[in-house]
């Protein structure tokens, strides 16, 4: 016997989108705000509530959950990843957003492809460094790499 998928297509629904900002498709965009002169690259899903600033280029294949907020003036490396689920109970919180986290990316921010972001802060004129995993927050400017990542420069 043979049945037949549920079949979503890819989509933009509800984003407000500032000034001479470019898409390309597909994605899968929805319930969230990016600001003017942005580049969202193809296979990108970007979630509810998110909010991207100014002049802001989110490469190929990434990522970014809801509870996120990215500054002006940064750049989203191919295949990154922004996790919200805390795992507090040592698994997924399936659904109880009460136990995500916030992410919150200030201006002029840089995060190489690949790298995967949990619940943090990272501070202005910062560069996170290919492959890298950020678990704490980051309060100084500099370049952080590894897993997880540390300041090396």
């Amino acid at each position: 016997m043979s049945y037949s998928p549920i079949v979503y297509q890819s989509k933009v629904v509800n984003v407000s989108f500032g000034n001479n900002t470019k898409v390309v498709e597909p994605v899968n965009l929805y319930d969230c705000f990016v600001g003017s002169d942005c580049f969202v690259g193809p296979f990108v899903e970007i979630q509810k509530g998110v909010k991207i600033g100014d002049r802001c280029k989110i490469q190929s294949h990434s990522f970014i959950c809801e509870l996120v907020t990215i500054g002006d003036d940064c750049f989203i490396g191919h295949g990154v990843m922004f996790v919200n689920d805390k795992f507090i109970n040592g698994g997924p919180a399936q659904g109880n957003k009460e136990l995500w986290g916030h992410i919150t990316i200030s201006d002029n921010v840089s995060i190489g492809s690949n790298a995967t972001i949990l619940p943090i802060t990272i501070c202005a004129n910062v560069v996170i460094g290919a492959g890298s995993v950020v678990t704490k927050d980051i309060t100084e400017a500099g370049v952080y790499a590894g897993n997880p990542a540390k300041k090396i420069k």
